[in-house]
């Protein structure tokens, strides 16, 4: 009896480990179909990405070389402009204050200056060729308005 009885658990055991193992053997081919579907997706996906490297290491390249471009454009532009500054820079300071100074000269001369009005300061300050008040005129007026001393 003993026996029967071993003998049927033990069936019943070899039976379970044969399940199991069936399930095994359908996991792994699954697993084995998976593999082999990815290989086959995955090929052609590192070649368009082995292309796509390719294509963007000769866009860098273009932009290297444009780049490299506009910086010898930049420093041949910055060597004109301090050749330009250094050659008319000069002279034509030079020419401008004889300009200014001719055009004071000129001006004492042929205007006099006005008579300032109720107080005003007779100080003007010339801005291209323009007669203007000065500022600090204009503050003594308001403090002497007020009441206060200079």
């Amino acid at each position: 009896m003993a026996g029967i009885i071993v003998a049927v658990f033990w069936a019943i055991l070899v039976s379970f480990l044969a399940v199991v193992l069936v399930r095994l053997a359908q996991t792994l081919r699954a697993t084995t179909k998976l593999v082999a579907d990815v290989t086959e997706q995955a090929v052609p996906l590192l070649a368009d990405a082995s292309a796509t490297v390719r294509s963007a290491q000769t866009q860098l390249d273009k932009v290297d070389a444009i780049a490299s471009d506009v910086q010898e454009v930049t420093s041949n532009a910055s060597a004109l402009s301090t050749t330009v500054a250094s050659t008319f820079g000069g002279p034509l300071v030079k020419v401008a204050a004889f300009g200014y100074g001719v055009r004071q000269a000129l001006g004492r001369r042929t205007a006099p200056e006005p008579e300032p009005a109720r107080g005003r300061s007779s100080r003007r300050t010339v801005i291209v060729g323009r007669t203007v008040p000065s500022a600090r005129g204009r503050k003594r007026e308001r403090r002497n308005a007020r009441g206060q001393k200079d």
